[in-house]
C-alpha cells in the first residue's frame, strides 16, 4: 500500500523580529523561484528540454537569493520549480492525445517583490524539549542574530512520522505546515456499482443524489454570506484610497475569510465521502465544465458569489479523499443536465453539439423547482445532479428516479454543531413535543445526540 501523507496547520506567534526574519526569508524565496523559472524557461524555450529540481538548484549554487536561505530550504525552492515544469510536460502530452481542451501554459513567474514559502526536510530539523530548532541560515545570523528558530511541536503529532516542515506566509501572518505520515485508511466495503452524482451552485453549494435512493444539499448560504461580508470590509475599508492600497486590517480580515474557506471545504468534502462510505458508494461524478469561471459573465454581482466561492478546490479535495479511500472520481461535463428533465429520460448533448430542433420534456418553472412532462414538480437541482449521472452512464443512474429522491433531500449545513439536526430531533422527540432549548435558544442536547 502506497503511504498516505497529512499536513496540520498551526500558526506561528507574532514576533516582530521572527517576523522580519521570515519576511526576509520568504522573500528570498520568491526572487529565487523566479530567478530558477526563468532559467527553466529558458531551457525549455531555446532547447526545448525540461530539467528537473536537482540539476536547477545544482544551477543556482552562486545566485545571491540563494545564498541568503539556508542550503536545504533553498534546494526545496528550485526543486518546486522542477515540479511544476514536470506537472507542464504532463499536461502537454495529455494535450497532445486529446484529454485537454486547451493547451497549457509554461509555468510563470510570482510577483516580484512577494513572498514565497519556504521548506525544511526533517534531517535539518531538531526536537529539543517539545522545541523545534530550525535554522535560518547565515544571513539571517549576520543581520537579524536569528542562527535559528524554535518553534512549538504540537502535542497531538508524532516526530517519528513528521517529514517536513513548511513556513508558508499568509496575509499579515505565517503558518507552520508540518507534513507527516497518514494513517493507514481504514478498509471499507464499497459497490462500484453503486453511484453518487454531485451538482454543485452557490446557495446550493452542493446537491448530491445517490443510486440508493438518497438526496442531500450542502448549504451554501452561509458561505456566500461569509464572503459578501469580506467583500463589503473591503469595499469600505478601501473607498477614496489609492490603487494597490493596503493595511494591517486588510491582512486581518483577508486571513480570517481564507481559514473560513478552507474549513468550510474540508467539511463539505467530507460530509460527501462519509456519505458514501456509509452507503457503500464507490463511484462520485461532480458535474463541471472547464473554464466555467473564467468565462463567467453573470453580471457583477453575480460574478463575485460565483467566481469567489471556492468550488474548484472543493472538487479537488473531494478527488483527494476519493483516491485515499478507495472510491472512483468521474469529472463529468455537465451542459444541458438542469434543462433536460430526469424523469422523461431525455437525451443530453454534449455542449456545441445539440442536435437540431433539440427540445427538453420540462422546464424551470420558478427558482428551484423543475416541472416535468407529466406536471410532476422536483427540486431542480436533484434533477440537474441525477442528469449528471446520467450523462457519465454509471450503473444505477441510468433509469427513472424515484419521485422522492428528486422532491425530499436533506439540507445540511457545514457549520451545524455535531449530532445536532432536525432528523435527530424528530429521533428524541417521538411524542411531536418541540425539543428543549438553554436560555439562548440553542437545542439541548439529549443522550442519543451526545
Amino acid at each position: 500500500m502506497a503511504k498516505t501523507f497529512a499536513a496540520q496547520v498551526n500558526q506561528l506567534p507574532d514576533n516582530p523580529p521572527l517576523r522580519a526574519a521570515l519576511e526576509y526569508l520568504c522573500t528570498a524565496s520568491n526572487n529565487l523561484y523566479n530567478c530558477t523559472v526563468y532559467l527553466a524557461r529558458q531551457l525549455y524555450f531555446k532547447a526545448g528540454k525540461f530539467s528537473n529540481g536537482r540539476w536547477l538548484s545544482s544551477q543556482m549554487k552562486h545566485n545571491a537569493h540563494m545564498k541568503a536561505l539556508y542550503t536545504s530550504a533553498a534546494q526545496q525552492t528550485c526543486i518546486s520549480v522542477g515540479e511544476a515544469f514536470k506537472g507542464y510536460r504532463e499536461l502537454l502530452k495529455l494535450w497532445r492525445s486529446g484529454g485537454l481542451a486547451q493547451k497549457p501554459k509554461p509555468p510563470n513567474y510570482r510577483r516580484s517583490g512577494g513572498m514565497f514559502e519556504i521548506s525544511y526536510p526533517k534531517r535539518w530539523l531538531k526536537l529539543i524539549d517539545g522545541q523545534v530548532k530550525v535554522p535560518m541560515g547565515r544571513s539571517c545570523k549576520v543581520w537579524f542574530n536569528l542562527p535559528e528558530i524554535f518553534l512549538p511541536f504540537p502535542s497531538n503529532l508524532d516526530w517519528g512520522k513528521v517529514r517536513e516542515l513548511q513556513i508558508v506566509p499568509r496575509a499579515g501572518y505565517f503558518d507552520a505546515v508540518w507534513i507527516c505520515e497518514g494513517k493507514p485508511v481504514e478498509s471499507f466495503d464499497l459497490d462500484p456499482e453503486k453511484s453518487l452524482a454531485i451538482d454543485h451552485g452557490i446557495d446550493n453549494w452542493m446537491t448530491c443524489v445517490d443510486s440508493s435512493g438518497h438526496s442531500f444539499i450542502v448549504d451554501g448560504k452561509h458561505l456566500k454570506s461569509l464572503n459578501q461580508w469580506y467583500n463589503k470590509r473591503v469595499a469600505t475599508i478601501k473607498k477614496d484610497k489609492p490603487q494597490g492600497f493596503w493595511c494591517n486590517l486588510l491582512d486581518q480580515i483577508t486571513g480570517k475569510r481564507n481559514r473560513q474557506m478552507r474549513d468550510a471545504v474540508n467539511k463539505a468534502a467530507r460530509m460527501v465521502i462519509n456519505h458514501c462510505l456509509e452507503h457503500g458508494i464507490g463511484t462520485i461524478v461532480f458535474g463541471w465544465n472547464q473554464g466555467q469561471k473564467n468565462g463567467a459573465n453573470m453580471g457583477c454581482k453575480t460574478n463575485q458569489k460565483f467566481v469567489q466561492i471556492p468550488t474548484a478546490r472543493l472538487k479537488n479535495r473531494i478527488a483527494q479523499l476519493c483516491e485515499a479511500h478507495g472510491i472512483l472520481f468521474v469529472e463529468q461535463e455537465e451542459s444541458y443536465t438542469s434543462q433536460a428533465s430526469a424523469l422523461d429520460l431525455d437525451s443530453i448533448p454534449v455542449y456545441g453539439e445539440k442536435p437540431e430542433g433539440w427540445k427538453a420534456s420540462g422546464k424551470r418553472i420558478r427558482r428551484g423547482t423543475y416541472r416535468s412532462a407529466a406536471g410532476v414538480e422536483v427540486n431542480a437541482d436533484c434533477n440537474g445532479a441525477w442528469n449528471i449521472g446520467r450523462k457519465a452512464k454509471v450503473t444505477g443512474m441510468q433509469g427513472i428516479p424515484a419521485r422522492g429522491v428528486l422532491t425530499s433531500p436533506r439540507r445540511l449545513r457545514i457549520w451545524d454543531l455535531p449530532g445536532v439536526s432536525i432528523l435527530t430531533q424528530k429521533c428524541c422527540n417521538p411524542s411531536g413535543e418541540s425539543p428543549s432549548r438553554d436560555s439562548r435558544g440553542v437545542v439541548k442536547k439529549s443522550a442519543c445526540q451526545i
